[in-house]
Order: structure tokens, then sequence, then C-alpha cells
């Protein structure tokens, strides 16, 4: 989205606004950005109402426990008589919640950084680069499997741990789109009238570097949900009793073979939340094709 040189910062967010407005008619008349919208849709219902809906999923009820599915425990119980579907819900308010709070973290930093770095040039720039290089030098799983290691096993340092080493490819992004934007027609011509720096990185190229970041970010949410719940199944994040689809998994394990039941809220919901992020990720990613952008 190009700016006009005398547009104020009040009509720049009514053109984003409006742009955004657009965006979401294209993106719900996309095959695949529909299905996606709808299958986010009830995970986030299934997060902000169905624990309303439910019993309380940490109170053990040892005379149920392991009660396959019925009328009563529509996904049966747990080893402590726990309802299922009640902590499925529960945990999709903790897991979703989590995975949001990360990607908005990393998407923000990851921001700032890499249009900073593009912007500024220079001694900013080389270091702010090799910051983003030694994070993408190391596997990101090692490095967060050590701060957690010294902070210790909860969820809150899980999710400081993923967002404090997951900012640095979206930083990349964001600083190779900066450093290209320099030589568009209307950077330029802004750069000629006198723009200062500030104003075309905020109304030239911000707008483009947040399409971007959306997408990649959209994209990366079903890889971070199965990350936290995969370092949650081996102890390192959510602790017991708190309900949480990956803690969820790992307290199946003990009876998996007399009550393989126990993995079908968890299971189930971590593969539509996979499939919610990757269908609309791909659908943002063919509306931003040039040929699609009307």
């Amino acid at each position: 989205m190009t700016n006009l040189l005398t547009s104020s910062p009040r009509l720049d967010a009514v053109t984003a606004v409006a742009t955004g407005g657009r965006l979401w008619r294209r993106l719900l008349r996309h095959g695949g950005g529909r299905v996606g919208v709808a299958l986010a849709f009830i995970l986030a219902l299934a997060a902000l109402i169905g624990p309303w809906l439910t019993t309380d999923p940490d109170v053990p009820d040892y005379t149920n426990k392991l009660q396959p599915p019925s009328g009563g425990h529509l996904l049966g119980t747990d080893l402590a008589g726990r309802d299922l579907l009640a902590r499925t819900f529960a945990g999709a308010r903790m897991s979703l919640g989590a995975a949001l709070l990360v990607m908005a973290i990393v998407t923000i930093v990851g921001l700032v950084v890499g249009v900073v770095a593009g912007s500024a040039g220079g001694v900013i720039d080389t270091v702010l680069t090799r910051v983003m290089d030694v994070l993408l030098g190391i596997p990101g799983l090692v490095l967060t499997l050590a701060i957690v290691g010294v902070l210790g096993p909860s969820f809150f340092n899980l999710v400081f741990a993923m967002a404090v080493t997951g900012w640095a490819g979206l930083a990349k992004v964001a600083r190779a789109h900066t450093r290209g934007a320099g030589q568009r027609p209307d950077v330029i011509a802004a750069r000629m009238a006198g723009a200062g720096p500030i104003r075309i990185a905020f109304g030239h190229v911000l707008p483009g570097v947040v399409s971007l970041l959306v997408v990649a970010a959209t994209l990366r949410l079903g890889d971070t949900v199965v990350a936290l719940a995969g370092l949650s199944f081996l102890g390192l994040g959510a602790q017991p009793p708190t309900a949480e689809w990956g803690r969820m998994l790992s307290d199946a394990r003990e009876t998996l073979s007399v009550a393989p039941f126990q993995i079908i809220g968890p299971g189930v919901a971590l593969m539509l939340t996979v499939l919610a992020s990757t269908l609309i990720a791909d659908a943002l990613r063919d509306l931003d094709e040039p040929e699609n952008r009307r």
C-alpha cells in the first residue's frame, strides 16, 4: 500500500483499516481460507466458552476413573476421573492463548528489530544482523531447552523461552523487505520530498512488512502450538493438574493400552489447530500474489 506524501496519520489509519477489511473479504472468498477461518472460529469458541459449559477440569473423581466415552462424559475420563472434554476445552484456552502470546511477542519484536536494522543501516544494522545470525545459528529447540533448564520447568518459563528465541527469523524477513523497499518509486519520491526516515518507515515500508509478517506468523502458529504441547509432553511446560494438550497426552501414556480414548480430545484439537493455521496462511499467501491483488 502506497501512502500519499501529504496524508495524515489519521488518513493512514483509515486506509489501513479499509485495506484490512478488503483482505478479510477476499480471505472469506478463498476456499481454503473459509475452511481455515471456520476451524479457527470453532477452536476460539471452544477456548472461550467451552470451560463454562463443562465441569471443573482439575477436580479428580477417583470413583469414575478411566470411564469410556458416554452420555455423561463425551470423551471419557482420565486416570484421576477428570472429564476429558472439560480438560480439552480448558487446554484449548491454555495452549491457544500461550501460542498467540508467543506469536504476538515474536512478531512485534521481529517487526521492530527488522525495520530498525533495515532503515538505519551502518553499525546498527551490522550489530542487529549479527544477533539474528547467532540466534538463527542455534537450533531454536536447543536454546529453548537451555533457557527452561536454567529457569526451571513451568508453562510461563516455556512461553518466555519460546518468545526469546523465536523472533530472529521474522526480523530477517522484515529487514530484507525494508532494505528492498528503499528503491521503490514511492520511497524515493518521499525521500526527495523531504520526508524523514521515521515517516518513510511508518508510512511506506511498515504496511508491507506487517502483511508479510502476519502471513509468516500465521503459518508458524500451528508449529508453535505443537512445540508448546511437545515440550509440555516432556514435562518442561504445564505441570499437573493444569489442563494443557501436551500435558494431557503425557498423562495418558501410563494407561494408553487400556484407555486409548484419552488421546482423542487433545490429539484432534492439535490436528485441527495446525490445519486451520496452515489453511489461513496458504490463503493469505495466495492472496498476496500480484495477480490476486484486487
